[in-house]
């Protein structure tokens, strides 16, 4: 049987905003532009792979200071959530368990399905 645990709410809570910052982060720097600073495009056909990227007209001041907040405020989760008062708790190889099961806590468990007469 699989071990369950009493997570508190505030690590719950700081889970869930940890999931929700990254996601909010990883699709702000896939909508930017690749290169921070305004940089020329470039073609590479000589390696293995080609390799192409356009023009870059950079980050604005405004794009860089929100991925500088997202970045801030998932590293301020990140240390939340790892250093909590809970991990005291856990040992060992059962601490592992936790933190992989605390991940996806915010994840609705799976329902069996319904059996027909």
């Amino acid at each position: 049987m699989a071990t369950t645990y009493d997570f508190p709410s505030d690590l719950l809570a700081g889970q869930e905003e940890l999931h929700q910052v990254r996601a909010e982060l990883s699709a702000l720097l896939k909508r930017l532009p690749w290169s921070v600073e305004p940089l020329d495009g470039f073609s590479d056909d000589n390696g293995w792979r080609k390799v192409e990227r356009p023009a870059s007209p950079g980050w604005t001041a405004d794009e860089q200071a929100e991925v500088e907040k997202l970045r801030q405020r998932e590293h301020e989760l990140a240390v939340f959530v790892s250093g909590h008062r809970f991990w005291a708790e856990v040992t060992g190889a059962g601490r592992v368990d936790a933190r992989m099961k605390l991940k996806h806590a915010h994840e609705a468990p799976e329902r069996p399905e319904e059996k027909r007469t």
